[in-house]
């Protein structure tokens, strides 16, 4: 006669059959996956906890003890929890997997997220800084191009949403002052000319 898991005589059940042998999953790609340490030690827990219910004898839950420790694949430790409930948790997709219910359900992969469209850099706030940086070497012939493409750049960023309102800043600002300084170099000549 066997023993319960906390020592009291248990009636043997009439003709059990061997483990796996009744049902067997169905092959999937899956179960042909190689087992970790980690899924043999899942598959213990089913196996003793369908022990401490009742539901196994000694003798089937030593043979599926050993047999747990020489499985290799997922297939292989599958059958040997296929005949028993493994808790509340359903198997993935209702158990169609090939995988007791012990391992959870599988996670959904995730979607890459999506990439935000680039925004596109005004080209006239890259025409204004260039004009702008232009306006020094040149003494400042290059700043009414740089003035003129910086206001149209802001009004083109503004509409558009483009990027570059920095770069137009820049060229304004750089062609404003040697505007500036043509206007002043002008103005002290003309009054130099008056005296």
């Amino acid at each position: 006669m066997a023993e319960q898991p906390w020592g009291q005589p248990y009636p043997v059940r009439p003709q059990q059959q061997a483990y796996g042998q009744p049902w067997q999953p169905a092959p999937t790609a899956q179960s042909a996956m190689r087992a970790s340490h980690t899924d043999r030690d899942r598959t213990v827990d089913v196996l003793k906890a369908a022990y401490a219910e009742g539901r196994l004898s000694r003798e089937e839950y030593g043979q599926r003890f050993d047999a747990v420790y020489k499985a290799q694949t997922y297939g292989q430790l599958a059958q040997l929890v296929a005949d028993l409930p493994a808790g509340p948790m359903p198997g993935p997709f209702g158990g169609a997997a090939g995988l007791p219910a012990a391992y959870g359900p599988m996670p959904l992969p995730m979607p890459p997220p999506m990439p935000l469209p680039a925004r596109q850099v005004n080209g006239m706030a890259i025409t204004s800084l260039a004009l702008g940086v232009l306006s020094l070497p040149t003494l400042g012939a290059a700043g009414l191009g740089a003035v003129a493409t910086g206001h149209i750049a802001k009004a083109q960023i503004r509409a558009r949403g483009d990027e570059g309102a920095g770069l137009a800043t820049i060229g304004l600002v750089l062609g404003w002052l040697s505007v500036g300084g043509w206007v002043l170099l002008f103005l002290l000549a003309g009054l130099g000319a008056l005296d």
